[in-house]
């Protein structure tokens, strides 16, 4: 588990990330997909965030956006005191993208079958111009040996591995840079639950060896729980509420938040708290037209007529404990 660091790495400000609906002959604008609407937070160093929520909720978009594969509609994105928000491509290169780095959903897809664990692993060297080629060679083996494969693996094609050893190619291909930042994007959710436990317990000595900050996208609650110091929750483009894990859990205040853990099986370990089933009705809205007000009150039992009409601000409604809902004012 991580230890938390005064120092900031990584801060949000106000992002949001539209995607451009186009219709007819000329392909005109006639609205927009608000996949992230307003999304505020910042990460310690040597943390672990994790972002929790429904399939389109916006949280892999986030992700995506924060390590500026998509370029923000509106907003700041701060790396360490650098807006690199609005950089070119060649700037991100240059000074950003050795210390982000990202590890995708599905190895099955996120790895080129074209090309060899070696080739696959050293190209971030070659797009930096890092060592020697002899270097780079034993570079490769090194990560390969760190991630529980071994070294001879290399001049293998990724087809020949399982998922569980494709996706620890891809945490040594993100690892190849040496970078302060990891961005894992569902990491575990195509892998058997045994291989998921591997895969975490590895990702955790990874953190503990390397100081490595995480940002952790999941569905999953449990996985959430386990590696996580803080734990966000997203719907619909929006934060709805960000605290410790063990006060989101323990004491959650968001009706979405509690709907979501009311799902969780509960183990009969003794001091798990058990909750009522909280069965949200109506469906999911569209991202491309979201209610107007508090964008979950049209599945909220606790909302009031103000939900409808005004969005609630995102604040602090317990110390470090943030919370978007006019239920505490």
């Amino acid at each position: 588990m991580t230890t938390a660091k005064e120092e900031t790495i990584l801060e949000l400000k106000n992002v949001k990330k539209y995607f451009p609906i186009r219709s007819g002959f000329f392909q005109r604008k006639v609205g927009d997909v608000k996949a992230v609407d307003g999304v505020s937070f910042s990460l310690k160093k040597g943390e672990t965030l994790g972002i929790v929520g429904e399939s389109g909720c916006g949280k892999s978009t986030a992700g995506r956006t924060m390590i500026r594969l998509y370029k923000p509609t509106e907003g700041q994105i701060l790396f360490k005191g650098q807006d690199i928000s609005s950089l070119s491509e060649e700037s991100l290169r240059k000074s950003v993208r050795k210390n982000i780095q990202m590890v995708f959903q599905d190895p099955f897809a996120s790895l080129n079958p074209r090309k060899t664990l070696r080739s696959i692993i050293k190209e971030p060297f070659n797009t930096h111009h890092m060592y020697s080629m002899k270097e780079r060679n034993e570079k490769v083996e090194e990560l390969l040996a760190r991630v529980g494969l071994h070294p001879s693996f290399a001049n293998r094609y990724p087809h020949e591995f399982s998922g569980g050893q494709r996706q620890r190619i891809g945490i040594a291909r993100a690892l190849t840079l040496n970078p302060e930042l990891i961005i894992a994007d569902e990491p575990v959710s195509a892998l058997d639950v045994s291989i998921q436990a591997q895969v975490i317990n590895l990702m955790e000595e990874l953190q503990e060896e390397f100081n490595l900050t995480y940002l952790f996208i999941s569905h999953d609650l449990s996985v959430v729980r386990h590696i996580s110091d803080r734990v966000g929750v997203m719907y619909l483009g929006k934060m709805m509420e960000l605290t410790d894990k063990h006060e989101l859990y323990d004491n959650p205040l968001h009706p979405y938040t509690q709907a979501l853990l009311s799902s969780v099986p509960v183990t009969r370990k003794k001091g798990a708290v058990k909750r009522e089933r909280i069965v949200l009705k109506g469906e999911l809205p569209s991202p491309a037209n979201p209610p107007k007000g508090c964008v979950f009150h049209t599945r909220c039992p606790a909302a009031k007529a103000i939900c409808k009409e005004q969005i609630p601000e995102f604040k602090e409604a317990a110390p470090n404990h943030f919370v978007a809902c006019h239920l505490y004012g």
